[in-house]
């Protein structure tokens, strides 16, 4: 396992050149490691010196001062002249702002490139963070270690009332008053009773693939992740990013829009949590891990592809429909999520969680697998919604993009056709070993759901390539990806619409691969009503509007890519998506009225007229 720093062990011509020829993978400036390693692992073994090479003025902190490495979820925490965080394949560096007159020590790391000094926070400061509000740092200092610091303390300072005052004396210094109070009642505290528990306080148990990941506890003020330690070997799912905030993996998979309005009752983070236990990627929420195991585990029983025909689902709906009551299919469709059992969807539109059986029989998924997604039509203007999304994704698959396996449903009650989406982020069938997991860009970027059109395209771009597992690769389909929903008009592209596939084995503190998912959620939005003039979600070198090649190729040559490369990858596009727009038809067996096929129709044309404007 060998890491290459440029200017320390190699060159800037001599790694430029090897990563050329493939023998070096680059992870960020001035960073590489060699193409045959476990890059997770080198980054993980050689945390500390990369920290030191990216902040040459930075210490190590908080929990990382007590281990002088990561912890085990691949968190490493400095601190130095600014407030900012680092994601780099399975490492994330945690950085915060330094007090005015800090205390720090020398220290000696060594990896496979030899040993290197190192400062971290002395005893008396690294006890004082373990004391400040609303930090990571603190929060990665557990129990055991503050227990060891205090006795560490008591011992250099002859008894805990003299190591109390040492700490307040550099509290005083850097104006850490609360920080100083705290470090003093747990210096001098006495034994007592057990606290008085909050009634409104409760813990919900999380597993992943129904293996316990950790604890989600709310104490009626704040929220706090605690990863199991007895459990299954697995890499780190779930991060909190910003102590007492919900961790942003688990925001991304509360219901919003739609689905939030339905669930009246079960309003707020708190309530939604309580309300559903099973959500996307394959991740499992309960009050005891004893009915964790008792929810159905998603894995595809059949192939969408076996009952599906020339775009058209050729399996028997089983699912809500309009009636002969007077309730509508929206109302009967929101019905379905008063039982708790019934997985939760993120994402504005209206969907319903289904389950395709293996003679063909499409359910709602309560009590049974979550195999397949349902978007049916919607209202005021958005009738051909899901035709225009099945459009967009077959343009998509003909344009040479990952694309997941999509049909057409013919629905009951003179209801128009609905769209139903195989998922990708769970196992193909029982015997599939793999772990999969899927998280938005939004979480990527540690956004909250409203930020999703915050982000720019080239923001996406640094964070794949830190984090994906084949970042060449991944950049080029970006690219692509980015480059189709310009040229479809496409201006729904946010960050929750985009997202990181992982995949892992149970055993692997690290995930094996870490891929761009496949396209989801594209469509023409510029067809519907008061959407004429839409934009692109996230911009692009700072445009969103009369992007043309050069602006492609640039964002391109920030993300790493070569320009021919990049110039490539567009006129395959091109060309691949040219011919689609001749041959892509909806199927004729669907029906549509005069004004779905027109609005069909003019999708089709727009994006014809796109593509040949394209410069």
């Amino acid at each position: 396992m060998t890491l290459h720093l440029v200017g320390e062990t190699i060159d800037k011509t001599r790694s430029h050149y090897l990563a050329e020829t493939g023998k070096l993978v680059q992870l960020m400036r001035g960073i590489y490691v060699d193409a045959g390693d476990d890059i997770d692992q080198t980054v993980l073994a050689h945390a500390v010196r990369i920290a030191r090479y990216l902040y040459p003025r930075a210490y190590l902190s908080g929990a990382s001062a007590v281990l002088l490495g990561p912890t085990a979820d691949g968190r490493l925490y400095i601190t130095g002249q600014r407030i900012q965080r680092t994601r780099l394949r399975a490492l994330e560096i945690i950085q915060n702002k330094a007090p005015a007159r800090p205390s720090v020590a020398a220290a000696v790391v060594a990896d496979s490139l030899g040993e290197f000094p190192v400062t971290v926070s002395a005893l008396r400061q690294r006890f004082l963070e373990a004391f400040r509000l609303r930090s990571e740092h603190a929060a990665a200092i557990d129990a055991a270690m503050r227990n060891a610091i205090a006795a560490r303390l008591s011992e250099e300072y002859g008894n805990p009332k003299a190591a109390s005052d040492a700490a307040w004396a550099l509290a005083r210094e850097n104006s850490w008053y609360r920080e100083g109070e705290g470090a003093e009642k747990f210096l001098l505290r006495r034994s007592a009773g057990a606290p008085a528990r909050n009634a409104a306080a409760f813990d919900l148990a999380v597993a992943w693939h129904g293996l316990p990941i950790g604890t989600l506890a709310h104490d009626g003020f704040e929220w706090r992740w605690t990863q199991t330690r007895d459990g299954p070997v697995l890499p780190p799912v779930v991060r909190q990013t910003l102590p007492g905030k919900l961790p942003p993996f688990i925001v991304s998979l509360l219901p919003e829009g739609w689905l939030e309005s339905v669930l009246k009752d079960q309003r707020g983070e708190r309530a939604l949590l309580r309300s559903g236990k099973r959500y996307m990627s394959n991740i499992t929420v309960a009050e005891n891990r004893a009915e964790l195991a008792t929810l159905a585990a998603d894995v595809l029983g059949t192939k969408l592809a076996d009952h599906a025909k020339a775009g058209l689902f050729t399996g028997q709906y089983a699912g809500p429909g309009r009636g002969d009551i007077e309730r509508d299919f929206e109302h009967k469709l929101a019905a379905l999520y008063a039982s708790a059992d019934t997985p939760r969807l993120s994402g504005v539109q209206i969907k319903a969680p289904m389950h395709l059986a293996t003679d063909g029989t499409l359910l709602p998924s309560v009590g049974l697998p979550f195999t397949h997604i349902l978007k049916p039509a919607g209202t005021g203007g958005f009738e051909a919604l899901p035709l225009v999304e099945w459009v967009g994704l077959a343009l998509a698959r003909a344009a040479g993009l990952p694309v997941p396996e999509t049909a057409l449903v013919a629905m009951p009650d003179g209801l128009p056709p609905a769209l139903l989406i195989e998922r990708f982020d769970i196992r193909d069938d029982t015997g599939d070993e793999r772990l999969l997991a899927m998280e938005d860009l939004c979480s990527v970027l540690d956004l909250s759901p409203h930020e999703k059109y915050t982000g720019t395209i080239e923001r996406v771009a640094r964070a794949l390539r830190a984090l994906s597992s084949e970042p060449e690769e991944d950049l080029s389909i970006l690219l692509r990806r980015v480059l189709f929903a310009w040229l479809i008009a496409d201006g729904d592209m946010h960050l929750k619409n985009m997202a990181l596939l992982k995949t892992a084995r149970q055993g692997e503190l690290v995930f094996r691969t870490v891929r761009l998912a496949p396209v989801y959620d594209t469509l023409t939005t510029r067809v519907f009503p008061g959407l004429e003039h839409d934009r692109m979600a996230l911009k692009l070198g700072g445009k969103d509007e009369r992007l043309r090649r050069a602006d492609f190729v640039a964002v391109a040559a920030l993300a790493g890519l070569r320009a021919a490369d990049a110039n490539a990858a567009v006129d395959d596009l091109l060309k691949r998506l040219s011919a689609a727009l001749d041959t892509t038809k909806v199927p004729a067996a669907v029906a549509q009225d005069e004004a779905t096929a027109a609005l069909v129709a003019k999708t089709l044309d727009l994006c014809r007229n796109r593509v040949a404007a394209f410069e």
